[in-house]
């Protein structure tokens, strides 16, 4: 039995993990929508391509993420490939030579790159709060 992909779930489950409101998506998407008009999208089975392109490029996920992930199928995949002591059984000894002072700094990178992230991200939404203010 084929397991058909929830297309609307998928918009749902993706723009939850990105931290997107319903409202930011609706914002985004122009003056016809809401928070409603999101909430329905999300509950549909499949979505009209043209609208999944603009989502795609709005969330910067490709079109075939939404088209294509199956959750269970992800889980089932996991699940069967790891377990406990999966790495064990290979077979395969590894040892792992890690220079604390590398890891504090790649950590301090990281954690710049982020800052940085956020700034932007931060002065990205002040422009869209002026323009909504501005309406």
């Amino acid at each position: 039995m084929e397991q058909k992909i929830h297309q609307g779930r998928n918009v749902k489950r993706f723009r939850e993990m990105l931290g997107i409101k319903q409202e930011a998506l609706a914002f985004d998407l122009g003056n016809d929508w809401n928070q409603k008009k999101i909430s329905m999208l999300e509950a549909k089975d499949v979505i009209e391509d043209s609208l999944l392109k603009q989502i795609s490029v709005l969330l910067k996920i490709p079109v075939e993420a939404f088209q294509n992930f199956d959750e269970e199928q992800a889980i089932n995949i996991i699940s069967n490939t790891f377990d406990n002591g999966a790495f064990l059984n290979t077979g395969y000894s590894a040892t792992f030579n890690v220079n604390p002072i590398d890891k504090i700094i790649q950590l301090h990178e990281e954690k710049i790159a982020l800052y940085e992230r956020m700034l932007k991200e931060k002065d990205e939404m002040m422009v869209r709060l002026e323009k909504l203010i501005s309406r």
